[in-house]
């Protein structure tokens, strides 16, 4: 079982290495090899993941003994939820995706394997140093799915963005991990959860340095305006691994490198960050009630609710961190579900412009426009749908955790209330149509009728039930990351 732990990241990994090499140069990989290659693939990744979380085996060796490392991967029940949602998101992209051009595909799939891949070594390795090796490596596809693959006139800036507020991040977030490992004296995420010791301004400038290197990969204002260009310009798949998996290594990041070894740390720069977070999340939904782009609109929400994510862990406490656990997988089906939405329209109607006329999804794909509902629908937090529990767990968090988090707790809610509103307002324009009437304006070749196929109803019904299973039944998700998180953080 133990070599389990070795297949999920690595396969996933060396099987986009030698599609994106096969790719290299005049010769192009078969379509049909690379979908095969890379379907069976992710199948098998996907079995893996499964064993580790019923057999849960440990792998901890010496990995450079001459300086202390480890090679230590585990899955326990914080990362568990991550994991298994990187395998279904693999499974569902490689099952659906083709290159956007139509070329090129070992290297598209490859991509698309290796950022799953990459993320998959970061959840499962207990090793500081493992887990920024992963981080890093993961940004190298995403930057190639935004820069080869994305929209032509926004790609090359979109992926320049992406490199300098990364590498930014990444510079500060190895800063923060020095000061991490150098004073606790370990590289073990186990160890170091039981807190680092250390003085109050180690704690404070360590905690700053990670929060400021993991929270632009979050992202949080005003480090943020990188998210909506890379989500406008990469191609579908890119943005649902951006959204579903990229966003939330950042945030595991802080709940293992922050919340538990700097608990001083982060109680004084809390607040600080706790205004900025607020500031980011009214900001991206005013953007919203102005933006005529489908994906962009999808894009800036994603802000605000990982900005209940970010607030969530600000808390400290446990009910925030479960919160923000709870939120990390909520979010991540619901951007995921409302992209693959994005994409289907974009093909039906030959761009996302939102100020352009298009026929009432209501009339000319009844099932698209009820997944668009329900996705809109959980987004805003409706009860009995994921996304509620997210925001009302925070909010709750936040309102227990002192005088002063209470105002915290009512900008929070006034981003809400703006997601609200413009989430009415991209509804009104796209299910019924540009000005609310039930005209159906003629097809063309870019904007065919046909409602969504059989495998695109399936994976978007995928996403669909497990929303609503979440919504309805929360307390499987928030049983099994309880006792894990009681430790973490103690009786904060």
């Amino acid at each position: 079982m133990v070599s389990l732990l070795l297949i999920a990241p690595l396969l996933p990994i060396v099987a986009g290495i030698v599609l994106t090499a096969m790719d290299i140069g005049p010769r192009r990989v078969p379509h049909r090899l690379a979908y095969v290659v890379s379907l069976v693939t992710a199948l098998v990744t996907a079995a893996a993941v499964a064993g580790i979380v019923i057999a849960r085996p440990v792998l901890d060796t010496a990995w450079v003994p001459s300086i202390g490392l480890r090679l230590h991967l585990a899955a326990d029940d914080i990362s568990v939820p991550l994991i298994v949602l990187t395998a279904a998101i693999l499974v569902l992209l490689v099952a659906r995706s083709t290159a956007p051009q139509g070329d090129r595909n070992g290297l598209f799939l490859g991509s698309v394997l290796g950022v799953a891949g990459a993320a998959l070594a970061a959840f499962l390795t207990k090793d500081v140093i493992g887990f920024f090796v992963a981080f890093e490596v993961a940004l190298v596809p995403m930057w190639v799915l935004i820069r080869r693959f994305g929209e032509p006139a926004e790609a090359r800036r979109a992926a320049w963005l992406f490199v300098l507020y990364t590498v930014l991040g990444s510079m500060l977030m190895l800063a923060g991990i020095l000061v991490l490992v150098t004073t606790a004296g370990t590289t073990d995420m186990d160890r170091l959860a039981h807190g680092i010791g250390g003085s109050h301004g180690t704690q404070v400038v360590a905690a700053t340095l990670l929060l400021v290197g993991l929270g632009i990969k979050i992202p949080i204002w005003p480090l943020h305006t990188w998210l909506p260009a890379a989500h406008t310009a990469a191609p579908t798949a890119g943005s649902v691994l951006l959204a579903a998996v990229l966003l939330k290594m950042g945030s595991y990041g802080i709940v293992r490198l922050v919340v538990g070894p700097l608990p001083d740390g982060l109680h004084s720069v809390a607040p600080v960050f706790a205004v900025l977070t607020v500031i980011g999340m009214i900001w991206a939904a005013l953007v919203c009630l102005r933006e005529d782009r489908f994906k962009r609109i999808v894009a800036w929400s994603s802000i605000v609710h990982m900005g209940f994510v970010m607030l969530a862990l600000l808390t400290g406490t446990v009910l925030g961190v479960q919160a923000a656990l709870f939120g990390n997988i909520a979010h991540a089906l619901i951007s995921a579900l409302l992209f693959l939405l994005a994409g289907e329209l974009k093909t039906r109607w030959g761009n996302d412009d939102l100020s352009v006329a298009h026929p009432a999804l209501r009339d000319a794909t009844p099932r698209l426009g009820f997944l668009l509902i329900l996705g809109v629908a959980a987004a805003i937090g409706v009860p009995a749908l994921a996304g509620f529990w997210s925001e009302i767990l925070t909010l709750l968090a936040l309102w227990q955790h002192g005088r002063e988090w209470r105002f915290i707790a009512i900008a929070a809610v006034t981003a809400a209330v703006l997601v609200g509103a413009y989430s009415v307002r991209l509804l009104r324009r796209v299910w019924a149509g540009e000005d609310g009437s039930t005209t159906e304006l003629p097809p063309s070749p870019s904007q065919p009728a046909a409602d969504l196929t059989v495998g695109a109803q399936v994976g978007l019904g995928v996403l669909a039930l497990a929303i609503v299973v979440l919504g309805v039944y929360p307390t499987a998700l928030l049983r099994l990351t309880e006792a894990s998180v009681q430790v973490l953080v103690g009786a904060r």
